[in-house]
Parts: structure tokens; sequence; C-alpha cells
């Protein structure tokens, strides 16, 4: 990995050589910091066998520090004008939406750079060109410095994967980070999402001076290590998520006048009892373990 890369004169260079102004629509914030890169590689536990996806991978900051570690890296970008950069590279030439996915290759196009052949750009929205062919569940991971705008649509997608990642490993806002990994007392539907799904904890915190344009926020890196039973987790999903829903729909009221919405509140208060959790309990304050109780015991 080229150290280069992490040199403010020399993103922008770059950005002038391939026509790039860091869009804040897309989230492109530059690291200029090398420790986080480190970080997120390490907390990944990256061995030689692993497929690793990552998205936005821009000028390969993360990508390349990912490739050489791993057996393959597939990357998505929507920024076109980064094919010649990325081609450069690897030797590839362009690829379409999917193709890559789909076992299309041109023998005649070997990659020009050995170092970097295990690297494949997809050109196309992650959000909607990945669907995970090939890859089983657990036998890949997913590793990105996210933008902003799309990280909660990004952890979605990934968690209710039929075939989800062993974990994901991402760069997110230091805010969003929090939240995810919150415990009873300070839950959200966002926290609630994640933990149903996984195990979230912070790496690291990654201050906005670590970034070329400096952003208005922090970041931090969260791991989330998927649970190995998630097949039950998914089958009653659409149970559990709906009264989670319907508990945090106003997070002033007490969650048994919320879960009135959806339940009968006389076997809610009944339940309550049964479980040990106070009748003037609020959303926030219930674990997820607490959550998963209340929805097994339930009807509706």
């Amino acid at each position: 990995m080229s150290q280069k890369l992490f040199n403010e004169d020399y993103l922008k260079h770059l950005c002038q050589k391939y026509s790039l102004t860091p869009s804040k629509k897309y989230g492109q914030n530059y690291l200029v910091n090398p420790e986080p890169i480190e970080k997120m590689v390490n907390a990944a536990e990256i061995k030689k066998d692993d497929v690793v996806v990552e998205v936005g991978p821009g000028f390969g900051v993360l990508t390349l520090a990912l490739a050489e570690k791993a057996k393959k890296v597939i990357s998505f970008e929507i920024e076109k004008k980064l094919t010649t950069y990325w081609k450069n590279i690897t030797g590839h030439p362009e690829r379409s939406e999917g193709s890559l996915l789909a076992n299309e290759r041109d023998s005649s196009a070997e990659p020009q750079n050995d170092k970097y052949k295990n690297i494949e750009i997809v050109w196309g929205n992650i959000l909607y060109e990945f669907k995970g062919d090939g890859l089983k569940a657990g036998e890949y991971k997913v590793v990105a410095n996210l933008p902003y705008q799309i990280t909660s649509h990004v952890i979605r997608k990934f968690l209710e994967m039929e075939n989800n990642p062993d974990m994901l490993v991402l760069m997110v806002q230091k805010e969003v980070a929090e939240r995810i990994c919150a415990q009873a007392g300070d839950m959200s539907v966002l926290a609630v999402s994640v933990q149903y799904y996984g195990k979230p904890e912070i790496v690291t915190f990654v201050p906005r001076s670590s970034f070329w344009p400096m952003p208005a926020v922090d970041s931090a890196v969260i791991k989330i290590k998927i649970n190995k039973d998630n097949a039950g987790a998914k089958n009653n999903s659409e149970s559990f998520f709906k009264l989670v829903k319907a508990g945090f729909s106003s997070r002033r009221k007490m969650l048994i006048k919320n879960l009135s919405a959806v339940a009968d509140r006389q076997a809610l208060r009944n339940l309550f009892k049964e479980l040990g959790i106070d009748e003037k309990v609020r959303a926030q304050e219930l674990s997820v373990e607490q959550w998963k109780e209340i929805v097994a015991k339930l009807s509706f």
C-alpha cells in the first residue's frame, strides 16, 4: 500500500488528474492518517483465504491494504471517472455492474499488476448491485469506510441477507457508532436492530482531522460480529420488528402503552410481571434479550 495515498497534496493531484471534486453527496472524505486503516484490517482478522466486500474504494487506501492480506477483494464503486485509475492498478478492463459476481471473465485481459490481481472493481451501487452470488453465509467479510448517507442502508442490507457475512468492520459517524453499541437504558430502534443480528463494538474513534477535506463530524470504526444462529432470527424477524417499532413509537410514553397498539394490554401486564419487567418501563430501557423474550411469548 502506497503511503502517498495518505498525503493531502498527492490526493489533490489525483483529484485534479481524474477531474474529481470531493463530493459531500457521496461522502468523499479521504483519510490522511494510516492508523484507522491498520485498525480496521486488524479488527477484520483478515486471513489469506478470506473474501472481502468493500464499499466505495475511492483511490484504494483501504482496498490495497485488504488486498495484501485477503484472497479476494470485491469493491463496489459508483464513480466511473476512476475507471482508468483502477485499470492501471489491477490491469482489469472496465467491468459492468454485477459481471464479477456472475463469473464473467475476459481470458485475454490478465492483470498487469500481480500484487493486486485479487482486486475486483464492480461499477455500481452496492445497495442495488450486490446479491451475494456465489458467496455463502458466514464465508465472507464486509470492510468499508462508508459514505455517511448510506450507512444504515448498507448495514441493514448485509444483516438481513440470507447469505450474510461473518462480520462487518465499518467506519461510520461517531454518533451512529455510539447509538449502534448502546446498552439497555439508552437503546434505539437502530441499536436493537443491529444487536438482534450481531454483536457490535467500537474498535477506535477517528477524529475529523484524519480526513481531507475535513468533515463536520468525528468518525468511529465499529465491528459487528454476526450471530451464528441467524437463521432463527430471520425466521422471527417480522414479528420482532413489528413489536420493536411499536414500542419505540413514542419514547416518552411507557412501553406498555405503546405496545397496546399491537397487543392486548392485560396480556402485556401479565407478561411483564412474568418476566420481571416494570410496567412503567420505556422502550429504551430494555435489552435485546428482553425484547426477544416478549416476542417469544406474545401472539399478535
